[in-house]
């Protein structure tokens, strides 16, 4: 889900402070006050859009007289060079504002075209494809719902969502004495009865013993489709298996085949290229 039109207008009013739109001094010293223009926006390869809501609030935040109409949705998959939407109005207004709303159309396509990739990698197996809290700062709401168009799941959302106990955690309690097992169980006397208890693990040998602990998921950590498979025989019936770390398009089908039943992937949102999607224009005299 996107942020409320409140929450949106935060972030797009970082991203143009950000851009100095009312200091557009190329716009300002060239482009007559009279001039008005239809852009169309254009897709330029395969992919999924997402953004577009987004897209318009940003044209529409820098001159709210601007019309912006939409002939694709977010969702729509395109093979290039389709109208995805167009915006009328003051050519001035859409030219200050054309970067920052292909910034956020471009980055929040190519995050579901990227999603999009890895879901199609595991058809036919059990296991869902979700993100993790590896996003861009301050646009984390914006990464994962564009996650969520290409057809992938969300995980975390923030610190406040779960309990997941990982290899620093246990490094900083192994000081005082507490093993894994005691760690799980402090958390489940601890944190709220409505999270569940997550724990991060290297081997087979902790994955047993975080299941045996009564962890609700035991994410399996940079092991290899062999390691997960044996664990997911021996813990499965007992508790939510993830895989994570160092999944990538080449070995995703190897992991998903493992059996477990989540795959975890921080590339979804901090290394997906963008969309190339340009702003096409026509310009009239008023």
């Amino acid at each position: 889900m996107l942020p409320t039109p409140g929450n949106l207008d935060l972030f797009i009013d970082r991203a143009l402070e950000e851009d100095s739109v009312g200091a557009d001094v190329t716009t300002n010293a060239l482009i007559p006050t009279h001039l008005e223009a239809r852009a169309f926006l254009v897709p330029k390869e395969p992919g999924i859009l997402a953004g577009l809501e987004v897209a318009a609030a940003a044209f529409r935040r820098v001159d709210p007289n601007l019309v912006f109409t939409q002939q694709l949705l977010d969702g729509d998959r395109v093979e290039g060079g389709e109208i995805a939407a167009t915006v009328a109005g003051s050519m001035a207004s859409i030219l200050t504002a054309e970067r920052t709303a292909l910034n956020f159309l471009q980055r929040m396509s190519g995050i579901a075209t990227l999603t999009d990739q890895y879901v199609n990698a595991v058809d036919g197996t059990t296991a869902s494809i979700t993100d993790t809290r590896k996003t861009v700062p301050g646009l984390r709401l914006l990464d994962k719902y564009a996650v969520s168009i290409g057809g992938g799941r969300n995980h975390r959302m923030s610190l406040a969502d779960g309990v997941l106990i990982k290899d620093n955690h246990l490094a900083a309690l192994a000081g005082e004495g507490v093993n894994l097992a005691q760690a799980i169980r402090r958390a489940r006397a601890r944190a709220p009865h409505t999270v569940k208890i997550e724990v991060e693990v290297e081997s087979i040998e902790a994955a047993l013993a975080a299941s045996n602990a009564g962890a609700d998921i035991v994410m399996l950590d940079n092991m290899s489709p062999e390691e997960m498979h044996s664990a997911v025989n021996q813990i499965a019936a007992e508790c939510t298996v993830e895989a994570s770390g160092g999944i990538t398009l080449a070995n995703i089908a190897d992991v998903a085949k493992s059996g477990v039943d989540i795959i975890s992937v921080g590339a979804l949102t901090h290394s997906p290229p963008a969309m190339d999607i340009s702003l096409d224009y026509e310009t009239k005299h008023a």
